[in-house]
């Protein structure tokens, strides 16, 4: 197999690299293909858009000749109708001349006049970012900006349209009221029946009107609603894809029910709760049109209606603290579930599912008893906001018809404004339901906004070096480091040097530190002190991506996705041909017994790889490491589950297809020190042997037969 090769240069992925740096977003390629979600394959327009929305750099297309006569103020990117690419980087050189990156690749420069050439292309445009506040410059940012209010407030014209649709609806629900006064007033007493047909035609087009903007309200309102859905989710994905491993809090399981979290913040913002937010403030137009109606019937909602607002108002703190503690619950109990399902087999042949059952069966039960306290507080201020409904209306009658003996309203402003105060507590009725859903908003804003918080791996204001293909030099320099929560158990002053193309294996007992090296090689970890460098350099200067794109490795625990045999082989390339998998899967064993199977290379695979032998599964996950040509490869206890004859075939065909390249195994097996030519022991943390090969072994088998 040959040496780490990077993929053909596209040029649209050239002009994103260039762009991104422009905008003070510098990445290399690795880093790109790292950050991006996209199909393998050539760039096409509307990724290169979308990957430039995801950073937060706006774009504009413009027709083609749209822009033929107008002043050049920033880059600009023109693609012809053969789809060629002139990226116009709006620089100039002292001459004047445009300085332009032909094919989005090849530096070049050009007369303004010979822009014309291009007046026919269709042509980009591109406005920065917002530079953050200095006291959020470390927070994660989403396309725009704030990874929540931003896509809230890029809607806010739709916002502002449902607002402008509820004035409507709420303003049209005045005609049945006035209807119904007007019919007992006037047209029962005269029996004007020409009046009675205009004002149904009247009332007929303003219902017709109310139904099609409520309507409208509905779609513009889940169309803000799924389009922040998209953007916020995709945000959040993001962060807990680049969470320094260092900084996660609590399992895996407490860790996907946060994320979660986000589907109450979804509800809340398509739901009809929020109409109702917006409904409330509209109860006064009613409260004034009763006053001109009724004149001191208006009194009856006024003072009835703060005896619903403080019944919602009394139970909050005590809702308030009832969420949290729900939302805590639910964690746990998702917790318990992941752990379960993700060690089914396990648990089956120990029998310990009864144990996880009564874990199971304390969360729901005390989340159950949470969730009847909550309902109790909100149907004690659902109570009370339904016996001020009847208050109103029965007060409303009462003093109306005094009203009515003595001659200062008619019988039918007595049934408008029973009708109008039912509108006036309405909206108050929901105020507790409405509140409840505030609260379990809030309290999922600020766990997602923990979430957001956490550091991560691309800072905002991180700035990488792109120092070209890594040789395989690696140094460690007096590293120390614990696991985040452990005092012990790590490394402690730990040094040494693998010059590139050097084989070595570290080994020593369980728990002994070789691992944690090979974590903090591929930047899952930082060192507490010390240093670690690559090809010379400190490897924080390196994009964690450059680095692992650099180092192909086989961890202990084997990860496989769901998808084919061919999908999980060829995550560990960029693009990788049909001959680039075949040849690492031949190297890796996988080639015998995938090519016996009906399916092949096409054969689906479960989540985790299950109905895969352990060695089969370690088998995939060598050739995953194989197929991008690393200058590291990294093999951590990579043949564990490998039988004898297959794992001698194995070793031979990695012998000879890692020739150049630097090779790092981590093993108790003495089988696979033939692939290496040092090896260092570790104990405890630390270094306690380290040298050629045959001269060390041959030292520990004399001290054992001393011993």
């Amino acid at each position: 197999m040959s040496d780490f090769t990077e993929a053909v240069v596209d040029p649209l992925e050239s002009s994103l690299i260039w762009l991104l740096g422009h905008f003070g977003r510098p990445m290399s390629r690795a880093a790109l293909r790292a950050q991006v979600a996209r199909k393998q394959g050539q760039w096409r327009i509307e990724q290169m858009v979308e990957a430039l929305e995801s950073f937060g750099v706006r774009t504009l297309g413009h027709k083609p000749g749209a822009l033929a006569d107008t002043p050049l103020d920033g880059p600009r990117l023109l693609v012809s109708a053969k789809g060629e690419i002139l990226l116009v980087t709006g620089e100039r050189e002292r001459s004047g001349e445009l300085r332009v990156l032909t094919d989005g690749i090849t530096p070049d420069t050009m007369a303004e006049d010979a822009l014309l050439a291009w007046r026919d292309a269709m042509a980009l445009t591109f406005t920065p970012p917002l530079r953050a506040p200095a006291e959020n410059a470390a927070y994660a940012r989403g396309r725009f900006g704030h990874w929540f209010w931003g896509p809230i407030l890029s809607a806010r014209s739709i916002y502002v349209q449902v607002a402008l649709a509820a004035l409507l609806t709420n303003v049209f629900a005045l005609s049945a009221s006035i209807f119904s006064m007007i019919v007992y007033d006037r047209v029962m007493p005269n029996g004007a029946m020409e009046t009675l047909i205009a004002l149904l035609i009247g009332v007929g087009i303003v219902f017709a009107s109310d139904f099609i903007i409520r309507t409208l309200r509905s779609y513009f309102l889940d169309l803000a609603g799924a389009r922040a859905d998209m953007i916020i989710a995709d945000t959040l994905f993001e962060q807990i894809i680049d969470v320094r491993l260092g900084a996660r809090k609590g399992s895996v399981g407490a860790s996907a029910s946060v994320l979660r979290e986000f589907e109450s913040l979804r509800d809340f913002l398509t739901s009809a709760t929020l109409t109702v937010l917006i409904d409330i403030p509209f109860a006064l137009i009613f409260v004034i049109v009763i006053g001109m109606i009724g004149g001191p019937l208006v009194w009856v909602p006024v003072l009835v209606s703060p005896l619903v607002i403080l019944a919602s108002l009394a139970v909050q703190p005590s809702l308030r603290r009832l969420v949290k503690i729900s939302q805590e619950d639910g964690r746990n109990k998702n917790a318990i579930l992941v752990e379960t399902l993700a060690g089914i087999e396990t648990l089956k042949a120990i029998g310990a599912g009864s144990i996880m059952r009564r874990r199971w069966q304390e969360a729901v039960s005390h989340q159950a008893a949470i969730g009847l306290k909550t309902r109790m507080f909100g149907q004690f201020a659902g109570n009370v906001a339904n016996l001020a409904g009847q208050l109103v209306w029965v007060g409303v009658v009462t003093l109306g018809f005094f009203l009515v003996q003595h001659g200062q309203i008619g019988t039918g402003a007595i049934v408008a404004c029973s009708m109008l105060a039912g509108r006036v507590v309405s909206p108050l009725a929901q105020l507790a339901q409405l509140l409840t859903r505030v609260n379990q908003s809030l309290a999922s804003y600020h766990a997602l906004q923990e979430l957001m918080a956490l550091p991560r791996e691309h800072a905002p204001r991180a700035s990488f070096v792109d120092y070209g293909a890594l040789k395989g030099g690696i140094e460690f320099r007096n590293v120390w480091f614990n696991y985040p929560g452990q005092s012990k158990g790590g490394l402690e002053d730990v040094s040494f040097t693998i010059e590139p193309g050097e084989k070595v294996a570290f080994v020593g007992p369980v728990g002994s530190g070789k691992s944690t090296i090979t974590k903090l090689i591929l930047g899952l970890y930082q060192p507490d002190r010390g240093v670690i460098l690559i090809d010379g350099i400190d490897s924080r200067q390196f994009d964690p991506a450059d680095i692992r794109r650099a180092i192909g490795a086989v961890m202990q625990d084997v990860w496989l996705m769901s998808g084919t045999v061919k999908d999980n082989i060829a995550i560990g390339g960029e693009n990788p041909t049909d001959a680039d998998i075949l040849e690492a899967a031949r190297i890796a064993c996988v080639h015998e017994f995938i090519s016996t199977h009906p399916d092949g290379y096409g054969m689906q695979l479960k989540e985790r790889g299950e109905g895969l032998s352990g060695g089969q599964r370690q088998a995939l996950s060598i050739a995953r490491a194989l197929v991008g040509r690393p200058p590291i490869v990294i093999l951590d206890e990579a043949t564990s589950a490998f039988d004898v004859a297959t794992e001698r075939v194995l070793l031979n065909r990695l012998n000879a297809a890692l020739t150049s390249r630097t090779l790092i195994v981590v093993t108790h097996r003495a089988s696979l020190f033939e692939l290496v030519q040092k090896v260092v022991v570790m104990q405890e943390g630390r270094i306690v042997a380290s040298g050629p090969k045959d001269e060390l072994l041959r030292r520990l088998a004399q001290a054992g037969g001393q011993g």
